[in-house]
């Protein structure tokens, strides 16, 4: 995170980014466009010419159906090394990631600056969220009917339409927020026809 509290541009992000893109088999313009977001920030991402927001972070990585520790951290390495990200109010830090056979679960610790509401894109289907707050009070979840919450208060929300995080009050509220990503279930195998049997037999 640079002084004035801007994101700090990790160059291997783009690496990851370019390499999940890539795997998918995506275009850049089809990544853009799957993302809301402009070809020339994808492609400034990839070769290291933009820093990235939270808000960016968050569409890309819904559109590629990846947590977005997956574009700030290698596999297998620590949380700690991963770059905070600034989005318009929020400032997110990795803490862990934890994987399990049905889900991957990111808890993050966030700072949340007053005078500024940021809205956060949705993410796949499936994806909730949950958010502790430590300090201040914030206003957060679902655009569409937000809830509040204050220090040692809990609140949980479906994350797959676009919502929001405010700080009340006019002071810098903090919070820890852990992010539930389910895997995609195992694709059955395709039945086969009679005609397709027979021809085996």
């Amino acid at each position: 995170m640079g002084a004035d509290g801007t994101s700090r541009f990790d160059p291997a992000i783009g690496r990851r980014l370019r390499g999940l893109r890539e795997a998918r088999g995506l275009s850049l313009s089809e990544l853009a466009r799957r993302a809301g977001v402009g070809k020339a920030t994808v492609s400034g991402l990839e070769h290291g010419t933009r820093n990235p927001t939270l808000e960016t972070m968050y569409a890309i990585a819904a559109a590629l159906s990846v947590p977005m520790s997956a574009l700030t951290l290698d596999p297998g390495a620590p949380a700690g090394a991963a770059s905070p990200v600034r989005g318009a109010a929020v400032v997110s830090t990795l803490l862990e990631v934890f994987r399990e056979p049905g889900a991957t679960y990111e808890m993050f610790r966030l700072r949340i600056l007053p005078g500024v509401e940021q809205t956060s894109p949705a993410h796949p289907p499936g994806v909730t969220e949950h958010l502790s707050v430590i300090r201040g009070m914030i206003r957060t979840g679902p655009a569409a009917a937000p809830l509040t919450a204050a220090a040692g208060e809990h609140l949980s929300w479906a994350a797959d339409a676009p919502h929001v995080y405010a700080a009340l009050g006019g002071d810098e509220a903090q919070a820890i927020l852990l992010i539930r990503t389910p895997h995609d279930p195992p694709t059955p195998p395709r039945r086969r026809s009679a005609g397709e049997q027979a021809a085996q037999a």
